[in-house]
């Protein structure tokens, strides 16, 4: 019996030399808060940081994000390897018709450059379908007002008027154009037009000066037996000096020779 009783008190002992046995006393409340409430919140806590820090980054890739670069003005065939090596994919939403840059250029894309992307994710582009290309209308028999309207139309500029003597149209009619009829060539270039002299050599027509040197316009105008009028000045500091902005007189006009043009250049003043 004594030998008994003094095994429950060994296993009393232990037991209170147990976990946190001096800390937490057996059979307090303290100790029961502590291993009933206190414990079970911490490895809640650790459950959290190990599914948040380890397990959903895995699952989200959220981890993997990184900054898109800019792919605007670059040929899709090169965006293409940079695509593959950052793991994305592309799509090309249309292409545009897009004077002066060629054709498979990249004009935009979304997302933007500088979104925070993940691996996987699809870039749509926008992409460059090169120049668009006209057909050169046939203008021959026409009067010069309504060549220009049919350039006009067909997307197209007056370059020059230049003298061409025929018996098969009226005086000041079109002859035929440069390029020729049915040529195709890029939208908003220049088509020359070849006008009837006929047997007066009394009248011109007005050339398109805006845009050239006001020497360049002077030389151009008095090839076509016209003058420089009145030359008024106006500012504009993205161009060089004396670049001619306006011409009183629309290209194409017919006029008198020696009728004078008033113009105006630009000025850094």
């Amino acid at each position: 019996m004594a030998q008994l009783h003094a095994t429950r008190l060994d296993r009393l002992k232990k037991q209170r030399s147990g976990f946190l046995a001096k800390q937490l006393p057996f059979g307090t409340l303290k100790r029961k808060i502590v291993l009933w409430v206190v414990a079970p919140l911490l490895v809640l806590a650790l459950l959290y940081v190990v599914i948040d820090d380890i397990v959903m980054p895995n699952i989200t890739r959220h981890g993997s994000e990184f900054t898109l670069p800019d792919y605007a003005d670059q040929r899709l065939i090169e965006a293409r390897i940079e695509l593959d090596n950052l793991n994305l994919r592309f799509e090309i939403s249309s292409e545009e018709f897009s004077p002066g840059i060629p054709q498979g250029v990249i004009l935009s894309q979304y997302p933007v450059a500088g979104t925070k992307v993940k691996t996987g994710r699809i870039i749509k582009f926008v992409i460059s379908a090169g120049q668009k290309m006209v057909s050169i209308p046939d203008l021959s028999g026409l009067s010069v007002r309504q060549a220009l309207l049919d350039l006009e139309t067909a997307g197209l500029e007056l370059g020059e008027i230049t003298w061409a003597f025929s018996d098969d149209v009226a005086e000041k009619f079109v002859v035929h154009t440069y390029p020729t009829a049915g040529s195709e060539i890029a939208l908003g270039s220049q088509v020359t037009l070849m006008v009837n002299h006929g047997r007066r050599a009394d009248f011109t027509f007005v050339p398109r000066v805006a845009g050239l040197t006001l020497d360049e316009a002077r030389t151009i105008l008095e090839s076509k037996q016209l003058r420089i009028g009145v030359v008024t000045s106006r500012f504009a500091d993205d161009l060089l000096p004396e670049t001619v902005l306006e011409q009183s007189e629309t290209a194409g006009t017919e006029l008198d020779i020696n009728t004078e043009i008033d113009l105006v250049v630009s000025t850094l003043e």
